[in-house]
């Protein structure tokens, strides 16, 4: 059971990236999925989690209006479209499954993680 983050990289203020999340080993379509970030120094974060069929969405506070998170349960993927961008959104992200009916965001929920991909934004 493997899930990849790709999408990271270096833009500038006010600019967007996508994430993607690729899912292999395991079909993730009855599963909550989400995205974290860590920062140097910091402890991981919450960003952005969604319901197995796509209905709910959650958001922290500093990301809502800017990110938007999707996925697609044919392809076994997930995505995080980011836009606007702040160099405080500088981090490694992560994405994971939970085995869950509801959408946890707290990263103890989740049973499942990928690798992170680095976003950072230059001022």
């Amino acid at each position: 059971v493997q899930l990849q983050a790709f999408g990271g990289g270096l833009v500038q203020a006010g600019g967007s990236l996508r994430l993607s999340c690729a899912a292999s080993g395991r079909t993730f379509s009855s599963d909550a999925m989400g995205w974290f970030r860590q920062a140097p120094g910091k402890e991981r974060e919450f960003v952005a989690a969604i319901s197995w069929s796509g209905s709910t969405t959650y958001y922290t506070d500093s990301v809502k209006g800017r990110f938007t998170i999707s996925r697609d349960n044919v392809k076994n993927t997930m995505a995080l479209q980011m836009n606007s961008l702040k160099p405080e959104d500088t981090a490694a992200y992560y994405c994971a499954a939970a085995r869950s009916s509801g959408v946890p965001t707290t990263a103890r929920a989740y049973n499942y993680w990928g690798r992170g991909t680095q976003v950072t934004v230059s001022s």
